[in-house]
């Protein structure tokens, strides 16, 4: 039976990522932070490892954490899922994002419990936009050019990860969704409300990635693929803004939804004032400079050739039937 320890277990993602663990019959250990909800991680048979990433001697808690928690032997595999998307300061961004992961490398290689794979979940985001103009699919052969701070602390966590010496495997998933995650959720609920906004007059292309696939995705990488590898992760299917709308409408059974287009000059504006606002309240703001970049992206377009040759990556749930499971979930909790 192998052992795995999730970090980061707590998040919308983590949490199937500990079922899906559980499910393949793995000895499974969630990695949470004291402050960390555990509504969805209930399973009796999981073992609970609290990390102190803020103590004043980061590396030394971390390792004192690891030596009393790891089972006999170690682990056999890591995953690493923690990381912020929304931060107000750059620096935030980096602490968290390559600071934290930095340290707990540190940690496991100090108290000799480095695993036979690390996986870490990235983000497309540390691509950047690609080439200005064109469709053409992201490649892991592409060189990246973030333009986001979170896809550059992304991307300099990568770049820890591939110097520590630690036998790694690294995902750059595409935008993620399921039940319990919020940021897809305000989009369901503004197409409740009869709204859907759009930005920009240049069709836009985007991917996703039900979240379960994305758990399945991660223990087929654990078992099959090679060390030293990075791979993009998405649905190998392109949509529209429109085509989301459209299937989110027939779902909630919705006639009528009223589709209104921002230019990209109105979104930077409301972006920055929004920035502006969380900086002086000390939260960070949905809206900010980096969710423009990331919105005014017009290509997301990703090949998944060598994730699906590698491990034989093949997800199960396409846009609609993903919508579908998602607002079914929303509705019988109560969140529509």
């Amino acid at each position: 039976m192998e052992k795995v320890l999730v970090v980061g277990a707590g998040g919308f993602v983590g949490g199937f990522i500990v079922e899906e663990a559980l499910r393949r019959g793995y000895e499974v250990w969630a990695g949470v932070r004291e402050s960390t909800s555990r509504r969805y991680l209930t399973d009796p048979g999981i073992h609970f490892t609290v990390f102190d990433f803020d103590a004043k001697v980061p590396i030394e808690a971390l390792a004192d954490t690891l030596r009393q928690s790891a089972p006999e032997g170690g682990w056999d595999w890591i995953v690493y899922n923690l990381g912020a998307t929304k931060c107000i300061r750059f620096a935030d961004f980096s602490r968290i994002n390559c600071g934290y992961l930095r340290d707990f490398i540190s940690a496991l290689q100090r108290e000799n419990l480095v695993p036979a794979k690390f996986l870490f979940i990235s983000s497309l985001s540390a691509m950047g936009p690609g080439m200005k103009g064109s469709y053409e699919p992201f490649t892991e052969r592409m060189v990246p050019q973030p333009n986001t701070r979170y896809g550059t602390s992304k991307l300099k966590a990568e770049m820890e990860l591939q110097m520590s010496g630690i036998p790694y495997v690294i995902f750059r998933a595409t935008g993620l969704y399921g039940p319990r995650d919020h940021d897809y959720f305000l989009m369901f609920d503004s197409i409740r409300k009869g709204f859907d906004f759009s930005v920009g007059f240049r069709r836009q292309q985007l991917t996703f990635l039900y979240v379960s696939d994305l758990a399945e995705a991660v223990f087929d990488a654990l078992e099959k693929a090679p060390v030293g590898e990075v791979y993009n992760v998405a649905h190998p299917n392109a949509y529209t803004q429109a085509e989301f709308r459209r299937m989110a409408m027939a779902e909630m059974g919705k006639k009528v939804v009223l589709p209104f287009r921002v230019p990209l000059w109105g979104l930077r504006g409301v972006c920055m004032i929004a920035e502006k606002i969380g900086a002086a309240k000390g939260k960070p703001s949905t809206l900010n400079s980096d969710k423009y970049n990331i919105m005014a992206q017009r290509n997301w377009n990703v090949s998944v050739d060598k994730a699906r040759r590698d491990f034989g990556f093949a997800p199960r749930v396409d846009l609609r039937e993903g919508i579908a499971r998602s607002i079914e979930w929303y509705k019988r909790e109560g969140w529509l």
